[in-house]
């Protein structure tokens, strides 16, 4: 496939453009500066782009089989929703206009539910910090929710995401929130791109949420 990927030098969008490359798929990084340090790949090509303007995402769109969006600000170094939620419309709108269909694009944590049914973000212990950014994710799969003319797939990551193991390993579920026989739930950043990448190809879950964790 050829396949899109803003924000290709962060944290989740660098592993994932390391596995889609060694899955054999073409793959455009976009990126703010411009580069992926220390990556190349005869099957990368990187430029620069705004994820949030409609009309860069639909040029960088075209002619392109899919987007992936590794989009997140810094924790409370960005303004979470501008981020957040202007690249999803931006996304939506640019899409359209290529005429490109399938997105998909990283997620929150904070509006997964858990057994109880409410969302992890409500619980008091929540941290402060990541408050925004989990309402402007939550926001942002309400405006995917309400789009049925894209082939979307949201993802999100378990409530813990990190340096970690590439294992290959993860179960994946809808709206509830995973977590292991202790109670914890979390995932690496290397096994999260392989679940970016196994959803990309597949084309499943269409317009709805998932989430993956192990």
């Amino acid at each position: 496939m050829k396949i899109v990927l803003f924000g290709a030098s962060g944290n989740i969008g660098r592993p994932t453009t390391e596995e889609l490359l060694r899955r054999g798929h073409t793959v455009t990084a976009v990126t703010r500066a411009g580069h992926v340090d220390g990556l190349e790949h005869k099957a990368l090509t990187v430029t620069t782009g705004d994820v949030t303007d409609p009309a860069a995402v639909a040029g960088l769109a075209a002619s392109h089989g899919a987007v992936l969006s590794a989009v997140g600000p810094r924790i409370g170094q960005e303004n979470d929703r501008a981020t957040i939620v202007g690249a999803a419309r931006a996304l939506i709108d640019g899409l359209r206009r290529a005429g490109v269909t399938r997105l998909v694009t990283i997620g929150g944590a904070g509006s997964l539910r858990t057994p109880t049914g409410a969302r992890v973000m409500d619980d008091p212990d929540f941290p402060a910090l990541w408050k925004a950014n989990a309402q402007a994710q939550s926001e942002a799969l309400d405006l995917y929710r309400g789009v049925h003319d894209l082939d979307w797939t949201y993802v999100s990551p378990a409530a813990v995401i990190g340096a970690g193991e590439r294992t290959g390993a993860y179960r994946s579920a809808g709206d509830t929130l995973l977590t292991d026989d202790d109670g914890n739930s979390r995932i690496s950043y290397a096994d999260y791109a392989i679940a970016l990448a196994d959803t990309i190809e597949s084309g499943t879950a269409i317009r709805r949420r998932i989430t993956v964790a192990y």
